[in-house]
C-alpha cells in the first residue's frame, strides 16, 4: 500500500471525477492541485464579493468546470486555467439559502432550487437564460434530490412538482427546458421519481405513509404498470401490506434490477425486462457461516505501545448481527442502503436494525454471499466506479479516526486503511471525507480521504506492483478554450468574460430530435 505526503484542505476539497486533480476551497480562493506529481495547476481567486460560508462545491462530470455557491452567487469556473467564469447572481430570494445549487445535465446548466420549495430554476450558461418552474418538491435540502431526475443520452429534465395538494410530474426538454409533457400521479403524496439508467422508464414512488406502490412510466409519460408489493407473499410476509412502504429505491449499473427497500428486513429485487419480482433478499437473525458464505468479525487489538490494531477473522459458529443501540428515541428499522457495485453482479445493504452490518448479496444467485460484522456503525459504504465487487467501508466512532476499510470476495476479510498515521499529528478531525479516488494505477484502486485540515491518497497496491498515480508527472488533462464572441444580453447571469470575449461552452451541439420524446402509441396514429 502506497500513501502520498499529506496536503493542505479545508471543510471543502474533492477529487475531480476523472480521478486526475483535487481541488480545495480557501477563503477566498480555489486551489487545483494534480494527482500526477501532487503540483498546484491552477488557483482560482473568487473576489473579494464572495463572502460564505459556502453552501455548495462540485466539479462538473466532465472533470472541466468548478462550482462554488454561497448564498448571495454561485460561481462557475474553468478548473484548469482562466478560459471560462460565470456568475449568477440573485438566484435566491434575498435572506434565505438555496435548498440545493448544483449542475444540470450538462456543464453549460446550474439547477436551483429556492428555500421552501418555491421554484426550481435552470441557468443556461450559453445562452445567458433561465428557465423557472414553480413550487418543487421539497422536503429538506438533504432530499431536494429527489424531485428532479435528468434521462441519460436526451438530457430531458423530470420534475416532481405539488400544487394546491396535488402531486404532478412534467418533463421538460433539452436545451431551453420547455414543458413537453406533465401527468398527475395515481399517488397520495409523492416522495421522489429517477429515470432508469437507461432511459427507457421514469420511475415515481408514493410516501411509505400510503404503503408499497411504485409506478413504472415510458418516456413519453405514459404509465405502463404499477407496482404494490408482491402478488403472494409467504406466511412470514402475510402483514406486509400493513407495513410501511416503500423507503428506498435503486437501480443496478446495466438497468436490468430495481432494488426497492422498505421497513421490514427484506429488500425486493424486480426484474427490468418484465417489471415482476424475481428475487426478495430476506435479512436472517443468525448468520451461519458455510462454503458460499463468509462472515467476517471485526477484532479490534489495543496495545499501549503501538496503535490499535483492527482485523477480521472468518466466524465458523452462527452469530447474529449487534443490534442497534436504543436511546430514547423511537426505533427504527429497515434497509437504510442499497448500492449496486458497477458489474450489477453484487449489492451491498445495510439495516437500521444492525447498523454495524454490511451484507453483500449475489445478485443472480440471489443468495447471501458476505456479511462483514463492525463494532462501530456504519457511516458510508460505496463501490469503486469501475473496479467491480470492491467496496469502501468507513465507520463512525473515535476508534474508527482516520480509518476506512476495503473489501472484495478474493481478500482474507475487510482490509484496513489507516490514514490518520500519515496525517500531522497521526490524528484526524473535523469532517472526514473518504472516497473513491477514480483512477487505477496497474489495476489498483486508489482511496482519497480528507479531514478539515489535510487530505492525503492511498493506492492499494504495493510499490513493487506499479507507482502510484501520484508517482506519474504527466499533468496533461481537459480544458475549456475560449471560443467566439456574441453580445451581452440582459438575464440573471452575468457572465465574466476573459480578454474582452465571452467564452461559450464547446462541444455542447446536439442533434435535432435529441428534444423530443419519443412517442409509446405513435403506430395508433
Amino acid at each position: 500500500m502506497q500513501f502520498s505526503k499529506p496536503l493542505k484542505s479545508s471543510a471543502h476539497s474533492l477529487p475531480s471525477p476523472d480521478g486526475k486533480h483535487v481541488a480545495t476551497v480557501f477563503a477566498s480562493v480555489v486551489n487545483v492541485r494534480a494527482i500526477a506529481g501532487l503540483d498546484v495547476v491552477n488557483v482560482v481567486k473568487l473576489g473579494q464579493d464572495f463572502a460564505g460560508p459556502v453552501l455548495s462545491f462540485q466539479w462538473s462530470a466532465s472533470s472541466r468546470l468548478l462550482l462554488v455557491a454561497d448564498a448571495e452567487r454561485v460561481r462557475v469556473v474553468s478548473a484548469l486555467d482562466d478560459s471560462f467564469s460565470a456568475t449568477i447572481r440573485n438566484h435566491a430570494t434575498a435572506g434565505t439559502k438555496p435548498a440545493y445549487v448544483g449542475f444540470g445535465a450538462t456543464d453549460a446548466e446550474i439547477c436551483v432550487i429556492s428555500s421552501f420549495g418555491l421554484k426550481f430554476s435552470v441557468f443556461d450558461l450559453t445562452s445567458s437564460k433561465a428557465a423557472e418552474i414553480s413550487s418543487p418538491k421539497v422536503f429538506s435540502s438533504s432530499s431536494a434530490t429527489n424531485c428532479f431526475s435528468f434521462r441519460p443520452e436526451t438530457r430531458h429534465l423530470a420534475l416532481l412538482t405539488r400544487s394546491s395538494g396535488k402531486d404532478m410530474v412534467s418533463i421538460h426538454g433539452y436545451p431551453a427546458r420547455e414543458l413537453q409533457r406533465s401527468w398527475a400521479p395515481d399517488t397520495v403524496d409523492a416522495q421522489a421519481l429517477a429515470w432508469s439508467p437507461d432511459g427507457r422508464w421514469l420511475v415515481v414512488w408514493d410516501s411509505p405513509a400510503h404503503g408499497h406502490k411504485i409506478l413504472f412510466y415510458t418516456s413519453d409519460g405514459h404509465v405502463f404498470k404499477s407496482w404494490s408489493g408482491p402478488a403472494n407473499p409467504p406466511p412470514e410476509d402475510r402483514d406486509f401490506a400493513l407495513g410501511a412502504g416503500v423507503r428506498s429505491v435503486e437501480f443496478s449499473a446495466d438497468a436490468r434490477c430495481l432494488a426497492i427497500g422498505d421497513f421490514s428486513t427484506s429488500v425486493c429485487v424486480l426484474s427490468m425486462a418484465s417489471i415482476t419480482e424475481t428475487m426478495r433478499l430476506r435479512h436472517p437473525k443468525t448468520l451461519v457461516p458455510r462454503e458460499t458464505l463468509q462472515v467476517w468479525q471485526e477484532q479490534i487489538a489495543v496495545s499501549h505501545a503501538g496503535p490499535v490494531m483492527h482485523t477480521f477473522l472468518r466466524t465458523t459458529q452462527a452469530i447474529s448481527p449487534a443490534p442497534a443501540l436504543r436511546d430514547n428515541s423511537e426505533p427504527v428499522s429497515g434497509c437504510a442502503s442499497i448500492s449496486f457495485d458497477p458489474s450489477s453482479a453484487l449489492v451491498a445493504t445495510r439495516q437500521d436494525d444492525s447498523p454495524s452490518t454490511v451484507w453483500i448479496w449475489d445478485v443472480q444467485a440471489a443468495e447471501l454471499r458476505a456479511v462483514l460484522l463492525f463494532h462501530g456503525n456504519v457511516a458510508n459504504l460505496s463501490w469503486h466506479p469501475r473496479i467491480p465487487e470492491t467496496l469502501l467501508v468507513r465507520c463512525e466512532g473515535d476508534q474508527y479516526n482516520g480509518l476506512v476499510f476495503v473489501w472484495d470476495p478474493l481478500s482474507e476479510g475487510p482490509r484496513s486503511v489507516d490514514f490518520a498515521r500519515h496525517l500531522p499529528g497521526a490524528k484526524a478531525g473535523g469532517k472526514l471525507r473518504a472516497q473513491w479516488l477514480g483512477v487505477e494505477s496497474s489495476g489498483h484502486a486508489s482511496v482519497f480521504f480528507s479531514d478539515a485540515h489535510n487530505y492525503v491518497l492511498a493506492c492499494l497496491g504495493e510499490s513493487d506492483q506499479g507507482p502510484a498515480p501520484w508517482g506519474d508527472h504527466d499533468l496533461s488533462g481537459p480544458s475549456l478554450s475560449a471560443q467566439g464572441c456574441r453580445e451581452r444580453e440582459e438575464s440573471p447571469l452575468h457572465l465574466v468574460p476573459v480578454s474582452g470575449t465571452r467564452p461559450e461552452i464547446p462541444n455542447l451541439e446536439e442533434d435535432d430530435d435529441c428534444s423530443e420524446i419519443e412517442d409509446t402509441f405513435v403506430y395508433k396514429r
